[in-house]
């Protein structure tokens, strides 16, 4: 649907008042035009003329535009995968995220898909999340707010239900998503961000991730919490790490009767990366991905069609513009005559 609108590309402030300004000179010339008329050799045309001048140009300033909905988008040809563990050791409160502030895993690395979609402002996503298993959530999409929203509603899974941490839980789910993404988009550029404790607690040997480098232009491991470690707080059914009633209870390590203390494995992190051919980033106190772009990223655009309906805002002020050009071609033949007679 088409609409009218006016849009200052000055801003509605310094616009409105140049506006404002222009349409007291108008009146200012038309009261001078009354005031001076037995005295003065202004025309009536003459005082006409220079006040649609001045009109014209507020009018322009205002800017003039017509509003149009369209579900078109041109976006880069960049496609960004994000995986996040949400397995229960998710929870542990030893993670920094660009300053000293002690927060859990879970909160930095929903932090670190913020600082993912802020990197790739023109991009697609597609958001995982893995526990027990993979879960593809959100499908390849250039709505980048859907991701932010994802990565807000992320939490980990409860106690209850946790069969502890295999770090290859993901591989099958993304490698579905790598292989419909490049089939797809053969020409896109396709990266990983793989958002882990590292930790892996399965007796199972852990699968490799170097089936997923021939779809990948690029890939992230990134790592949160410390290699100190913490507790592994106990977390009910329903509710999300970081709520007061989680840290009263722990899980117990039935080797030892203790708290069982999980730490962030550097080791399996960097293996990762090197199986695919990527780059491991250990999130901190100073250190975010707010520069961790890829320089593998695509510099192609395409037009794709979104299901969200957006508005585009298109300057229309050429009519104007002709309009001024013919008025001041007037103003200066007017001007040349009277200069010629006066000689």
């Amino acid at each position: 649907m088409n609409g009218f609108t006016f849009f200052p590309a000055l801003g509605w402030v310094a616009g409105g008042l140049l506006a404002a300004g222009l349409a007291v000179l108008a009146i200012l010339e038309i009261a001078l035009f009354v005031r001076r008329r037995a005295s003065s050799d202004e025309t009536v045309w003459a005082c006409i003329r220079r006040t649609l001048m001045l009109l014209i140009v507020a009018v322009m300033v205002l800017t003039p535009s017509v509003v149009s909905s369209t579900t078109s988008q041109a976006i880069n040809a960049t496609d960004v995968i994000v995986a996040v563990d949400t397995t229960g050791s998710m929870a542990v409160a030893d993670a920094t995220y660009g300053s000293e502030k002690t927060i859990t895993r879970i909160d930095a690395a929903r932090q670190a898909v913020h600082d993912v979609t802020a990197a790739y402002p023109d991009a697609s996503f597609a958001a995982l999340r893995f526990g027990a298993s993979g879960t593809l959530d959100v499908p390849l999409t250039p709505d980048a707010p859907a991701i932010d929203n994802w990565a807000n509603t992320l939490a980990v899974e409860a106690t209850s239900v946790s069969a502890g941490s295999s770090l290859d839980a993901p591989i099958d789910q993304l490698l579905l998503t790598v292989k419909s993404i490049r089939e797809a988009h053969p020409d896109d550029a396709i990266m990983l961000y793989l958002i882990t404790d590292g930790e892996q607690t399965s007796n199972v040997t852990r699968r490799t991730f170097s089936s997923l480098r021939q779809y990948l232009n690029d890939g992230f491991t990134v790592g949160v919490g410390s290699t100190e470690g913490g507790k592994i707080p106990v977390i009910a059914d329903g509710v999300s790490a970081g709520d007061s009633n989680t840290t009263d209870h722990w899980v117990v390590d039935p080797d030892t009767g203790e708290p069982g203390i999980s730490k962030m494995d550097e080791k399996n992190l960097k293996d990762i990366a090197d199986e695919i051919s990527g780059t491991y980033v250990a999130v901190n106190a100073s250190q975010t991905l707010a520069d961790s772009v890829s320089a593998k990223s695509s510099k192609q655009w395409r037009m794709t069609t979104t299901v969200r309906e957006r508005t585009r805002t298109t300057p229309v002020v050429w009519p104007l513009a002709i309009a001024l050009a013919i008025l001041l071609a007037m103003e200066v033949g007017a001007w040349i005559a009277t200069s010629r007679r006066l000689l």
